[in-house]
C-alpha cells in the first residue's frame, strides 16, 4: 500500500506565503476513514519499519501534572508513504473524573520535500484508532485464527476501538466479555459488542473476563506503578493479550507463562524500561515489523501464549494522518490558512 502525498502547493512561485491546513476533532471523526483503511496504513507502515525503511526516534516525555501524567512529542518519517510529522498527545489518567479526554493532543505534518508545516489536526480520534489497529495487526500473526471469546478490560475509547478493529481481522470471534470498574462503561461496552454481531456479557471481575478467553485487550491508564491485576493461572493455553496500558494490568508472574511477547519498536520499549517501567517483562521475541515482513513466523503452534506489548509509535500517527489528510483535501474539510 503506498499512500499518495498531499496535493497542495507547499510555496508559490511568486513568493507568497505557504498554507497549512486545520482539521479540529469533528473534521477528523467526520473525513471518512474507516478501520480497515487505518488498519492497512498502519501495516504498511510496519512493513517499511521491518524492511529499515524509516526514522523513529523515541517518545521524549515532559510530565507537568500527576505522576502517571505525560505528554509526548512523537516524531516520525516514513519516505515510502511520503510521510513526516510530530504528534504532541497528552495522557491525564485524573481527566477521567473531570469529564475530560484521558488522551489530548495534535498531529502536524510536514512536506517531506520542503519541510513546510502542511497540516494541523486534532489527535484524539487518530491516537485511538492507530492504536487498535496496531493491535489488530498483531493479532493475525499472534492470534489463532479460530479464537472465539474476547475480553475487554478497560471500556474506555480504547476498549471501543480495540472492539472495532480486532473483531474486523478476527472474524470467528462471537463474544465479548467486558469489565470496568465502572459497570455502565462494561455494559455500554457489551451493547457495542452486539452491534457488531457478537454475544455482549458483562464480567463481574477481571478474572471472569479473562479466564476462558481466546483474545484480552488490557486498556486501562498507563501506570508507573502496576496495578498487577491479572494473575498466573488466568490465561488460557493459546490465549493471545495485546497489552495496551503497558504492563499495568499484568502481574509479573502472569508474564512469565507467556511463550511469545512482542511490541513495536524494541528501541521504545527499553526507553522506557530505563525510566521505570517494564520491571519484570520476559525476553522480546520480536517487534511488528519484524512480523509484517515474515522476519519473525509469529506464533508456531495453536497452544503458545502470545502477547503484544505495542507501545504506540509515532509511524503510526503519520501514517494514518497522511491519510486523513488526504481525505480531507479531496472533500475540502478544514480551515486553510497561510503561515
Amino acid at each position: 500500500m503506498t499512500l499518495e502525498g498531499n496535493t497542495h502547493t507547499p510555496l508559490a512561485g511568486d513568493g507568497n506565503a505557504a498554507t497549512i491546513r486545520y482539521l479540529s476533532r469533528s473534521d477528523v471523526v467526520n473525513v471518512g476513514v474507516s478501520m480497515a483503511e487505518v488498519i492497512a496504513a498502519v501495516e504498511a507502515a510496519f512493513r517499511c519499519k521491518g524492511q529499515g525503511n524509516v526514522e523513529l526516534p523515541a517518545k521524549t516525555a515532559v510530565h507537568p501534572g500527576s505522576p502517571d501524567s505525560f505528554i509526548h512529542a512523537m516524531p516520525a518519517s516514513i519516505p515510502e508513504l511520503q510521510a513526516v510529522g510530530v504528534k504532541w498527545i497528552a495522557g491525564y489518567p485524573e481527566n477521567q473524573g473531570r469529564g475530560v479526554p484521558y488522551i489530548n493532543g495534535l498531529l502536524i505534518l510536514n512536506d517531506p520535500a520542503t519541510g513546510i508545516p502542511t497540516c494541523v489536526m486534532d489527535a484524539t480520534w487518530i491516537t485511538a484508532a492507530r492504536t487498535a489497529a496496531a493491535s489488530a495487526v498483531s493479532a493475525r500473526y499472534l492470534a489463532r485464527a479460530d479464537s472465539d471469546r474476547l475480553a475487554v478490560l478497560g471500556c474506555g475509547v480504547q476498549g471501543f476501538a480495540h472492539l472495532d478493529a480486532l473483531h474486523r481481522v478476527l472474524p470467528s470471534l462471537t463474544t465479548v466479555h467486558a469489565f470496568d470498574p465502572d459497570t455502565s462503561r462494561a455494559a455500554a461496552l457489551a451493547a457495542a459488542g452486539e452491534e457488531h454481531g457478537l454475544r455482549g456479557i458483562v464480567a463481574a471481575t477481571p478474572e471472569d473476563a479473562v479466564r476462558g478467553a481466546d483474545v484480552i485487550v488490557t486498556a486501562g491508564p498507563i501506570l508507573h506503578e502496576p496495578h498487577a491485576t491479572i494473575r498466573a493461572g488466568w490465561l488460557a493455553k493459546g490465549a493471545f493479550a495485546t497489552a495496551v496500558d503497558f504492563d499495568s494490568y499484568w502481574h509479573p508472574a502472569a508474564l512469565a507463562v507467556l511463550d511469545l511477547f512482542t511490541t513495536d519498536d524494541v528501541p521504545q520499549l527499553d526507553h522506557f524500561r530505563a525510566l521505570g517501567y517494564f520491571r519484570a517483562i520476559p525476553p522480546i521475541a520480536a517487534d511488528l515489523g519484524q512480523l509484517v515482513t515474515g522476519a519473525h513466523p509469529g506464533r508456531t503452534d495453536p497452544a503458545q501464549r502470545t502477547m503484544a506489548c505495542n507501545l504506540g509509535v509515532a509511524i503510526d500517527d503519520v501514517a494514518v494522518g497522511a491519510l486523513v489528510l488526504r481525505a480531507a483535501e479531496a472533500r475540502g474539510l478544514g480551515v486553510v490558512l497561510e503561515l
